[in-house]
């Protein structure tokens, strides 16, 4: 849960988004400094720089965008020294940006070994926090397709047993990384029956994984059990076309993966090797292309 005292200080990020959201970076460039000379060097103002060094990625201005990465990174180590990473609200923001960003730019100017060598590093810095997924994610984006997928953990699941990856040899599998909460993936399951029903019977198979976050309806506090019975419930309300899919229930799958976002699209040919690592949603379109290239193999 974040703290509401979170959203009463929100005011420079969410100014800062307003600006990119316009394309005007100057502006975004404006309003924090404006913000620093006010109030000098907090977390806000990190995440702050984070999200203008994210859009001068996007934007291809790859040293602007290293160089706002690397600011990031420094403001966020310092305040670091007297606030543990996941106990402020804004530093995962701000250092998981600051990587992300300073990886996009090495493989944008074609140094993608370096890129890997980089989030390898800091995956094992910040192993035991939050920013786990979000690292691995990267990683996966720039390493994963055309490798073996990892396997996935199913001693815990909803709906049918899942069957291990290893045990679906011969078959395109399709995994669906999904979150009780998010409103996105529930979007995405309209698509994913379609798919089923024209791809099934060419031997697709969908799998559905998903873990516990500690909370159920309304963001109260949950526990595991009270939590999972929360996650059937969304499953049958919002997913009932998808209700014979197996539901792996499990942390570990979405650290192997780095399914940071949700929902994150999976796509492995009959031999088990990623031929797609997507996260976000997909349109039905871009997955049928995807699944007719795997199929033709």
């Amino acid at each position: 849960m974040i703290p509401a005292l979170f959203f009463l200080y929100a005011s420079l990020v969410n100014d800062v988004r307003v600006s990119i959201a316009r394309h005007d970076l100057a502006a975004a460039e404006r309003v924090a400094k404006a913000y620093q000379s006010r109030r000098g060097a907090t977390s806000e103002l990190a995440a702050a720089l984070s999200w203008i060094a994210r859009a001068e990625l996007d934007a291809g201005q790859f040293d602007r965008a290293d160089s706002y990465a690397a600011e990031t990174r420094k403001l966020a180590d310092q305040i670091r020294r007297a606030a543990k990473l996941d106990s402020d609200p804004w530093l995962p923001t701000a250092v998981g940006a600051s990587i992300e960003v300073h990886a996009g730019v090495l493989a944008a100017r074609g140094e993608r070994p370096e890129a890997v060598t980089f989030l390898r590093e800091q995956l094992k810095l910040f192993a035991a926090t939050s920013l786990h997924e979000r690292i691995q994610k990267n990683l996966n984006l720039l390493n994963l397709e055309g490798k073996p997928a990892p396997p996935l953990e199913v001693n815990d699941w909803l709906g049918p047993r899942p069957t291990p990856l290893a045990a679906l040899r011969g078959h395109p599998v399709l995994l669906f990384f999904w979150a009780h909460w998010c409103a996105d993936c529930k979007a995405e399951a309209a698509i994913l029956a379609n798919l089923r029903q024209t791809y099934g019977p060419k031997g697709l198979v969908l799998i559905g994984p998903t873990r516990l976050y500690g909370y159920a309806a309304a963001g109260e506090d949950a526990a595991p059990a009270v939590e999972k019975q929360y996650i059937d419930h969304i499953r049958h309300q919002y997913y009932s076309d998808l209700g014979d899919m197996p539901v792996p229930v499990s942390t570990a799958n979405f650290l192997a993966y780095g399914s940071s976002t949700t929902p994150t699209l999976v796509l492995l040919d009959s031999a088990g090797i990623v031929r797609l690592f997507h996260p976000g949603a997909m349109s039905e379109p871009a997955l049928i292309a995807h699944i007719q290239a795997v199929l033709r193999k």
